[in-house]
């Protein structure tokens, strides 16, 4: 089932929201720190894989996904944002 777009948007900035109020706590939680951090990184990849999601499916079925490397995947639950991305986010 594709859903449109501004859905898809709805739920990465809901998904970017809950990481950051994780971030955010782990600021001022010192010994959930780590937990805290695993969790924000997690809620980080279900929006990048929701948009990923989202575009591969908008692909034409004759068409290849453009910018895709196949040897590499899906991010999944193993994926971490580096250590910049997560201060910019």
């Amino acid at each position: 089932m594709m859903m449109n777009g501004e859905a898809v948007l709805e739920n990465v900035r809901r998904y970017r929201t809950i990481a950051s109020l994780y971030r955010q706590t782990a600021a001022f939680r010192p010994h959930q720190r780590d937990s805290l951090l695993a969790q924000a990184a997690e809620w980080e990849s279900r929006a990048v894989a929701e948009l990923e999601d989202y575009f591969v499916a908008r692909q034409a079925p004759s068409q290849p996904p453009a910018n895709v490397n196949y040897n590499i995947g899906h991010h999944g639950a193993s994926y971490r944002p580096s250590h910049r991305q997560m201060a910019a986010a």
